[in-house]
């Protein structure tokens, strides 16, 4: 046996821990979710995903976190672009702090996040009472959708900067500094340079910020107590429920789940590929 094959199979021998690690807590959960989604009462069929596209309860709890997850990753991934960019010129010290700050609250969330929120906008939160007082606002409630946007967005940021700040490195100042020599304004070294180069970055940040709110579920069923309609309450509810417990059914509800990620991320590579040959 000579040094490649050893080589070869010594690499394989370290990928073993992770195969069974990948197998035993991903391929086995899903293959399970899987399989009990098409068991009901009545034995073997579609009969549980017949059931949600039929309740327009189901329908609701899968637009409401479509329409939150697809805001507050547009919203979460506009700012940090402006944040990643206006990083790029401050001074290294300011840059550090920021990158530090924001690398800890992007694990800021759940019960901590949503209690804190509470004591800011909540109905007598501090910011919401003076807001009402300046006459700003007056019928704002973070329990509603546009409030679970806002919490949405808030823990998105963090992690948009986290993911873009060092894509803005592929972007090198020579360029910059060419494209103005050419005559090109500031918009059009972006549209024709900055942009094509900084896409792949932009749409993969996008995705992981979308599926991260689709999979959220502490922090909205802290900030409502399980009341507001989305898709991860809704099988929390059937899997722990006391008055509707369905297991099936929630096995549905998380198949349909992993399908809306995995059509997102079809897309995402769809768009990449697109990308790629338009910049060729």
């Amino acid at each position: 046996m000579n040094s490649f094959t050893r080589g070869k199979w010594l690499a394989l021998l370290c990928l073993l821990p992770f195969a069974v690690f990948f197998i035993i807590f991903q391929i086995a959960p899903l293959a399970w979710v899987m399989i009990n989604s098409v068991q009901s009462e009545s034995g073997w069929g579609l009969a549980n995903f017949s059931k949600i596209f039929a309740s327009k309860f189901y329908r609701q709890a899968i637009q409401f976190s479509l329409e939150i997850s697809f805001w507050s990753s547009v919203f979460g991934i506009l700012i940090a672009i402006l944040g990643s960019y206006s990083l790029r010129n401050v001074d290294s010290r300011l840059r550090d702090f920021v990158n530090a700050f924001a690398n800890m609250t992007s694990n800021f969330a759940g019960v901590p996040l949503a209690f804190a929120f509470i004591i800011l906008l909540g109905f007598n939160g501090a910011i919401t009472m003076m807001l009402k007082q300046s006459g700003l606002i007056e019928d704002f409630s973070i329990y509603s959708k546009t409030g679970v946007i806002i919490l949405y967005t808030y823990f998105q940021i963090p992690l948009g900067v986290l993911l873009l700040y060092p894509a803005f490195d592929a972007l090198r100042e020579d360029w910059r500094e060419s494209s103005a020599l050419l005559g090109a304004s500031s918009w059009q070294y972006w549209w024709h340079i900055g942009l094509p180069v900084m896409t792949p970055a932009l749409l993969g940040t996008f995705v992981i910020l979308l599926a991260n709110a689709l999979g959220a579920y502490a922090t909205v069923y802290a900030l409502t107590t399980g009341n507001f309609n989305v898709m991860t309450i809704r099988i929390a509810g059937l899997v722990a429920g006391d008055i509707s417990l369905d297991p099936n059914l929630a096995s549905a509800l998380a198949v349909i789940l992993v399908g809306l990620m995995t059509l997102v991320t079809v897309v995402h590579q769809w768009l990449l590929k697109r990308s790629y040959h338009v910049s060729r």
